[in-house]
């Protein structure tokens, strides 16, 4: 078998786009020629999805799988909303958190790499791009273990538009979930009051005390007046002292101890954060795809 180096890997994706991993498996099977190679990515369709790999795909969907004491949360991104409700497109979501709860992997590019029954979860995604049309991606993941005592709850928002995933201590199943529900529905951010960073706790009561100055009040006023709001910006962000959505007569936390149990970890995804939308003319692609 012929030796494959670097630079042959990044001269091959500098010509036709593709990931590392591909254009190294391009060059492994054509034994080291670069246009067979580029033949090799073209024929699997490869090189067709790597021309969408510079557009924006903000939409899509996040799903939460689990496997024994082991749970995955991913976000799988499209272009479009209406690709995110299409069969295929959920059954790749469901396919790779799956895999991703069973494997563990420890970054993006394992996961990507992880079997499946077609070769590779970046295979799955290629060919789904190639015949869906849009660029499709696995943005992220999060594996989350718990202990035999433990239990995983989740709950997806819209079919998956907004994912949480929760551990809870102790109680149930079904406490869990309601959890889960509640952190899809509040967004908190952080379990309980003691895990907020320090220097968010500085900001906040700066910029709180600053306003009270402009209330013009003494100052022994305004310092009741910060640790008040302060205390009500923490209850806001920490899951256990939000008033459960659905019971606002009691926090997350005594709704949890009520059934034995103690939160210990969440996470939420919602699909596109963070990421910068643009606004695509569609009917305009499709004739130019079409030539006219």
């Amino acid at each position: 078998m012929a030796s494959i180096s670097a630079a042959q890997v990044k001269e091959l994706r500098d010509k036709i786009g593709v990931g590392m991993m591909d254009a190294k498996k391009a060059l492994v099977q054509t034994e080291g020629d670069m246009e067979k190679a580029i033949d090799f990515l073209r024929e699997k369709g490869i090189a067709k999805a790597a021309k969408k790999s510079d557009r924006v795909a903000a939409e899509g969907l996040a799903d939460v799988e689990t496997h024994e004491n082991t749970a995955a949360i991913v976000e799988v991104n499209s272009e479009t909303d209406f690709v995110a409700s299409n069969d295929r497109f959920v059954d790749l979501v469901k396919e790779i958190a799956a895999q991703v709860a069973l494997e563990n992997p420890s970054d993006l590019e394992g996961a990507l790499a992880l079997k499946s029954p077609k070769g590779t979860i970046n295979d799955d995604i290629i060919e789904a791009t190639q015949v869906i049309g849009e660029k499709i991606s696995l943005r992220r993941f999060e594996t989350v273990s718990k202990t035999d005592d433990e239990h995983f709850g989740s709950y997806l928002h819209m079919g998956g538009k907004i994912a949480s995933l929760v551990v809870v201590e102790g109680a149930d199943e079904e406490t869990a979930k309601d959890v889960a529900m509640h952190v899809a529905a509040i967004n908190p951010k952080y379990v309980n009051r003691d895990q907020v960073p320090a220097e968010v706790l500085d900001h906040e009561r700066e910029v709180l005390t600053k306003e009270a100055e402009g209330e013009g009040k003494p100052a022994k006023i305004i310092e009741k007046m910060v640790e008040g709001r302060l205390n009500k910006f923490l209850s806001e962000m920490s899951l256990d002292d939000q008033e459960f959505v659905k019971d606002p007569d009691q926090t997350v936390a005594k709704y949890v101890a009520s059934k034995g149990g103690k939160v210990k970890s969440f996470v939420r995804y919602e699909v596109g954060e963070g990421i910068e939308k643009q606004t695509v003319d569609f009917a305009e692609e499709v004739r130019k795809e079409m030539g006219e």
